[in-house]
């Protein structure tokens, strides 16, 4: 691990899911259509994508992947409405009973996402939409994700 990401590493597991849990939950997005909790779950599912835990097939050409990666490695931020491939226009149902059952498991599946690359720092994991990403990139990412979704719900961080 980089001593670059040490903060992000920290931000992701320490301070995210708690400015999330500080917000109401009817609070209304700036932008798109999810709501607070199904915005929770979305980054639930891009953990375990990270994690290694929920595989899809890559949806970018091989040749756009280097300029992916790139993107992942710069200061630029997510585009607000930026469109997802490989998300439903409509999002999809929320599966926790509770935005705080939602909360909790976003916690765990973070928590699972440093056991794992801690376990094996050498591990890559495959992203739908960057390709195979290693332990770095996967925090470049998630850390970049986090932040257009916590703009996305009117908190501004950074």
């Amino acid at each position: 691990a980089c001593y670059m990401n040490a903060h992000k590493e920290h931000f992701l597991q320490k301070e995210f899911v708690a400015l999330l849990r500080d917000l109401p939950s009817d609070t209304p997005p700036q932008w798109g259509k999810m709501t607070l909790q199904q915005m929770v779950e979305h980054f639930v599912d891009a953990v375990r994508i990270a994690s290694g835990k929920l595989s899809l097939p890559i949806a970018t050409p091989e040749e756009h992947l280097p300029k992916m990666h790139e993107f992942i490695r710069s200061d630029k931020p997510f585009r607000e409405n930026t469109k997802n491939p490989i998300m439903p226009e409509v999002p999809a149902p929320v599966r926790q009973p509770t935005i705080y059952a939602a909360l909790d498991k976003l916690q765990a599946e973070l928590d699972y996402f440093f056991e794992v690359f801690r376990a094996n720092e050498h591990l890559t994991t495959i992203n739908p939409i960057f390709g195979q990403l290693d332990y770095d990139l996967n925090v470049q990412l998630l850390y970049k994700h986090a932040l257009h979704h916590l703009r996305q719900f009117g908190v501004a961080v950074g």
